[in-house]
């Protein structure tokens, strides 16, 4: 029986169908509910980006955040990943079109990534700019009092590319044309008359959940 046993083991090391082998192999699993909470699912939002889901390249991809800052900053996918802390927030995201989906995200707080950067006094808005030319702002405060998140997973998985990988904006309380997808561009400005893509177009500047998209 020994000698079965270890003839057993030198094949299973020699295929690498080691057991630990198996378990960094898995891929994670979608959840659906999350302490107590009935969660949506990834694939319950709608496709409606201005030109389909963007296939950003990870290894060449750079986030920037620039304009009013201390240091300029240029980072990579995993030094965002790797290099802050990671929350997790139930946020329900809710559509001009009227849909809506309750989704656990995971990431990092955009407090986080610009005080990196360092904020200047003056700063009071922050530009999003996405890799398909999209672009939204959002108040500065308004990211900081409400831990906003920049999210790379949902729902314990990662963003796929119709979800806006590899990063996206949590804007709780906000129409979904604040949650800006592919994020490419952080810029902070001194100017809260900025008017994004739908917002040029006559929705809301504010984008406030609560109260009407359009005029404003």
């Amino acid at each position: 029986m020994a000698v079965l046993c270890l003839f057993l083991l030198a094949f299973l090391l020699s295929c690498g169908c080691t057991q630990s082998d198996d378990i960094r192999s898995l891929q994670a699993a979608e959840v659906r509910e999350y302490q107590g909470e009935k969660l949506g699912s990834v694939g319950d939002f709608r496709e409606n980006s201005l030109r389909g889901p963007q296939q950003v390249n990870l290894t060449e991809y750079r986030l920037v955040i620039d304009g009013l800052v201390r240091e300029p900053k240029s980072y990579t996918y995993d030094q965002v990943i790797t290099g802050f802390p990671a929350y997790r927030k139930v946020v329900t995201i809710l559509c001009v079109e009227g849909w809506e989906v309750k989704i656990l995200w995971e990431g990092i707080l955009l407090s986080d990534l610009i005080g990196s950067a360092g904020a200047d006094p003056a700063a009071n808005t922050v530009i999003f700019t996405a890799a398909d030319g999209y672009t939204s702002s959002l108040p500065l405060e308004y990211l900081v009092e409400n831990d906003i998140l920049l999210a790379y997973r949902m729902n314990n998985v990662t963003l796929p590319a119709e979800r806006g990988s590899p990063f996206q904006v949590v804007a709780e309380d906000r129409w979904g044309y604040k949650w800006v997808k592919w994020v490419t561009g952080i810029t902070l400005s001194r100017d809260p008359t900025y008017r994004g893509y739908w917002e040029s177009r006559g929705f809301s500047q504010g984008g406030e959940r609560n109260q009407s998209f359009l005029g404003r």
